[in-house]
C-alpha cells in the first residue's frame, strides 16, 4: 500500500513538471537583443509611435513571464510563444522603419550641410572680391561658426539640430546679403553710375582741353588710369581702404572717398612713410556738406570727425595689403606717376563706370538661390578692364 502511494505521488510530480512550459529562452533573448537594437537606432526619435507600441507590448509580455502566466500542457499551443514571435516581427518592422527614417534624416542633413558649406565658400569669396568682409564684422565670424556647428551636429548624428543650425546660418547670410545690398546698392543704381560716368567724362574733357594730365580712380575696378591730353595712357591696379568700396562718411571708417579732387602736395621719399605720396584736398566743400548733412540726420555717430590725409601713395611694408582709405599703388607705379603729376593735377574718384560692374554683379549673385549661383559660377562676370585700362571713361 505504501509503495502504491509513493508511485502515485511520483506520478503527480512528473505530470505537474510536464505542464510547466516556460517561454523559449532563445526567443526571449532574441527579443531582448532586438530591443537594444531599437534603442541604438534611436527609434523613439525616428519612429516614436511604432516604438511606443512595441515597448508597451514588450512590457506586457514581461509581466506575464514574471507572473508565471505561461503554464500549459505540452500538447497545447503556447500562446506566450506565439505572442513573443509576433512581438519580434513587430520590433523588426519598427527597426526597419526607424533605420530608414534615420538614413533619410542623415542624407538630408548631410546634403544641407554640403550646400551650406558651398554657399558659405561662395559667399565669402564674393564678399572678399568686393572688399567688404570687414563691413560685416562679427556677423561673418558668427556665420562661419554656425556652419561648423551644423557639420559637427550632423557628424554626431544630431540631424535635427544640424538642420536647425544650418537654417540659422542661411538666414544670417541672407541678412548679410541684404545689408551689403543696402550699403552698396548705389553700384547697381544706373542713375548713380551715370553720374559717375559724367564725372569721369568731365575730367577727361578737362585733360583734353588743357592738354594736361588727369587721374581717374574707379573703385569697382580697383584701377587708376592716367589721362594725358584726354587720352588714357596707362592704367594701374590699386588697393583701397579696408572698406574701400563703401561711401566714405567719417574718419577711420576705412572707406575711400568719391569725388573731384586735386593734388595739393607731392611727398617725396623721406616726407612720407609710404615711399612717395600725392596728398589730395579731401575733405573738399562737397565732402564737408555731405558730412554735416549726415550728422544732422543722425546717420553717423555724433562724436566722429570727417578726417583727412587721403593720399595716393606707395607701399611702405610689403605685408600691408590695405589702407585706411587711401589709394595704394606699387612703388614702381608711384615713380611713374611722380614723373607725370604735379600739384594741382585733377584726381577723380568714382565707384563705377559700368552698369555691370563687379560690385553690382556680386550683389546680384548674393541674392541668388543655389541653382542660379551654380550656373553663374560657370560663367565669367563683367567688369573686366582692358590691360591698359583704356576702357575707363571712354564714352
Amino acid at each position: 500500500m505504501r509503495n502504491s502511494k509513493t508511485f502515485i505521488g511520483a506520478l503527480g510530480i512528473l505530470m505537474l513538471s510536464a505542464c510547466v512550459q516556460q517561454a523559449p529562452a532563445d526567443l526571449v533573448q532574441s527579443v531582448e537583443a532586438l530591443d537594444r537594437q531599437l534603442a541604438a537606432a534611436r527609434s523613439a526619435e525616428f519612429a516614436p509611435e511604432e516604438y511606443g507600441r512595441f515597448v508597451q507590448h514588450w512590457a506586457a509580455l514581461g509581466e506575464r513571464l514574471r507572473s508565471d502566466d505561461v503554464i500549459g500542457w505540452p500538447w497545447e499551443e503556447n500562446p506566450f510563444e506565439t505572442d513573443l514571435r509576433a512581438l519580434h516581427e513587430e520590433g523588426s518592422r519598427v527597426l526597419a522603419h526607424a533605420t530608414n527614417k534615420q538614413n533619410v534624416a542623415r542624407l538630408g542633413a548631410a546634403s544641407r550641410v554640403v550646400r551650406l558649406e558651398r554657399r558659405l565658400q561662395r559667399f565669402t569669396s564674393r564678399v572678399d572680391r568686393i572688399g567688404s568682409r570687414v563691413a560685416l564684422g562679427e556677423k561673418r565670424v558668427e556665420t562661419e561658426l554656425l556652419v561648423k556647428q551644423a557639420r559637427s551636429f550632423m557628424e554626431q548624428g544630431r540631424f535635427t539640430h544640424s538642420v536647425q543650425v544650418a537654417r540659422q546660418a542661411d538666414q544670417r547670410m541672407n541678412s548679410q546679403a541684404a545689408q551689403l545690398n543696402s550699403e552698396l546698392g548705389r553700384y547697381a543704381d544706373r542713375a548713380q553710375v551715370d553720374q559717375w560716368r559724367a564725372m569721369v567724362r568731365r575730367t577727361v574733357d578737362w585733360s583734353r582741353q588743357h592738354q594736361a594730365v588727369a587721374l581717374v580712380v574707379v573703385k569697382a575696378k580697383k584701377r587708376l588710369t592716367l589721362y594725358r591730353n584726354g587720352v588714357a595712357v596707362v592704367s594701374y591696379p590699386v588697393r583701397l581702404g579696408f572698406n574701400g568700396v563703401q561711401e566714405k562718411r567719417y574718419e577711420d571708417d576705412g572707406a575711400t572717398p568719391e569725388g573731384n579732387y586735386r593734388v595739393i602736395r607731392m611727398k617725396d621719399r623721406g616726407q612720407t612713410e609710404f615711399y612717395r605720396a600725392l596728398l589730395l584736398d579731401y575733405p573738399n566743400a562737397d565732402d564737408q556738406r555731405r558730412f554735416q548733412s549726415a550728422l544732422k540726420a543722425g546717420m553717423i555717430p555724433a562724436q566722429v570727425r570727417i578726417g583727412g590725409n587721403i593720399e595716393i601713395h606707395g607701399v611702405a611694408d610689403r605685408r600691408l595689403s590695405q589702407t585706411l582709405g587711401c589709394v595704394m599703388l606699387g612703388n614702381r607705379q608711384m615713380d611713374a606717376l611722380f614723373r607725370e603729376v604735379e600739384a594741382g593735377t585733377p584726381v577723380t574718384i568714382v565707384g563705377a563706370v559700368d552698369a555691370d560692374n563687379t560690385v553690382a554683379v556680386v550683389l546680384a549673385q548674393l541674392e541668388q538661390n543655389d541653382d542660379e549661383a551654380d550656373k553663374d559660377d560657370a560663367e565669367p562676370s563683367g567688369d573686366q578692364p582692358a590691360a591698359d585700362g583704356t576702357d575707363i571713361g571712354q564714352s
